[in-house]
């Protein structure tokens, strides 16, 4: 009796495929098509904004000028008094000035500080005292 159930059982099992045996459906290139799709995601969502943003601090590095109102990325407030390759002199108070590399500017303020003094906002505070 147990050989026929076991006559019937190897005659119910499911044929091998025919591109050989063990093959897994839909090939290979099934498993990498998601892992290849979070990759594009990875680029579009984190890479690429990176990269615009890098390439705009550098634009607005390379283009600041004499008497541009700056913030370093300590936060220094201060006008730009004198440039070189590598360095920005930064006035921060009358008589004081610090020299920054370019890279430790954060930002220029977009108004300009061409007519503008340092020492506005200390006039501002002593007015409202």
């Amino acid at each position: 009796m147990i050989a026929h159930l076991l006559i019937l059982a190897q005659e119910a099992a499911p044929a091998a495929p025919a591109g050989g045996e063990g093959a897994p459906a839909g090939g290979g290139l099934g498993m990498f098509v998601p892992m290849i799709l979070i990759m594009v995601m990875f680029y579009f969502i984190l890479i690429r904004p990176q990269r615009k943003q890098q390439k705009a601090q550098e634009k607005m590095r390379k283009s600041l000028g004499k008497g541009d109102k700056v913030v370093s990325i300590g936060g220094i407030h201060g006008l730009v008094t004198g440039m070189t390759d590598k360095t920005v002199s930064v006035k921060v108070a009358d008589g004081i000035s610090m020299k920054f590399d370019r890279s430790a500017i954060a930002s220029v303020d977009p108004k300009g500080g061409k007519d503008n003094d340092v020492n506005d906002e200390e006039k501002e505070v002593e007015t409202e005292s």
